[in-house]
């Protein structure tokens, strides 16, 4: 029920869905002079968001930077949250990867370089999959055709959001008797790492960010970036505004 509420929530405050209910309240408006300036201010919104440098500016000051792997300490385990796959394309042969498949393919590459010992990876089907397969097992099978051991994976395939990927994990360790005082290197998109780490350290983790997966890029100071509209500006602004949804959400259930 949480976490209905918590995706109810985000729609409401998503920019565009804001917009269209101005656009709308605008039209009706019994004030004609009235309902003219919120339609107006619903145009000057919807050029903010759609603005490419203003959503990548917002982006960059919200994701952590990234570590170079040479700067990564060694670790035993590395944790990694799902959510990287399409659960909504069914196949048995193969991995269907979303944006976010950097956090299982750096993983790989912190276990390949040393820096990580074993991959450990939660998540299950989330909402709604067409997909019987969670997500960890998929990913388990991507890792065994990149050559990693099956000793050195372990899953936990029943979370279904970032809370219960910390609890759930922490019981899957106590399950293997595996001390759950060390620490853990979190690997996850960099947009989603201070929502990830709270709810970590709240179940009692120490952790090692280890953030991937970046939305912003680096500053453009070119015409199109600057001034044309671009639909992705509008899909990193919702991105920002559910997380930080999220993590209130989160925040006020006492998760994080």
């Amino acid at each position: 029920m949480f976490f209905i509420l918590s995706q109810f929530l985000s729609f409401l405050v998503m920019p565009l869905t804001l917009i269209f209910l101005g656009l709308i309240t605008g039209f009706y408006w019994p004030d004609r002079k009235k309902g003219k300036k919120i339609i107006l201010l619903s145009i000057i919104s919807l050029c903010f968001f759609s603005n490419q440098f203003l959503a990548n500016w917002a982006m960059q000051r919200w994701e952590p930077n990234f570590i170079p792997l040479s700067e990564v300490p060694k670790h035993d385990i590395g944790i990694v949250l799902t959510g990287v796959t399409n659960l909504s394309k069914t196949t048995y042969d193969r991995t269907f990867f979303n944006k976010g498949a950097d956090r299982i393919t750096h993983a790989l590459q912190l276990y390949k370089e040393g820096n990580i010992n074993r991959i450990l990876i939660t998540g299950g089907q989330g909402l709604n999959p067409t997909n019987p397969n969670t997500e960890a097992k998929l990913l388990k099978d991507f890792l065994l055709v990149a050559g990693v051991p099956e000793t050195d994976i372990i899953i936990e395939d029943q979370a279904k959001n970032t809370y219960q990927n910390a609890i759930f994990t922490k019981e899957t360790l106590q399950e293997l008797d595996i001390p759950a005082d060390q620490s853990f290197i979190l690997i996850t998109s960099a947009f989603h790492m201070k929502r990830a780490k709270g709810c970590f350290e709240k179940a009692g983790f120490i952790t090692y960010p280890f953030p991937t997966d970046y939305y912003a890029s680096d500053t453009k100071w070119d015409i199109p970036h600057l001034f044309y509209p671009d639909p992705y500006a509008i899909f990193m602004w919702h991105k920002l505004v559910k997380e930080w949804m999220g993590i209130a959400m989160y925040k006020v259930a006492g998760y994080m």
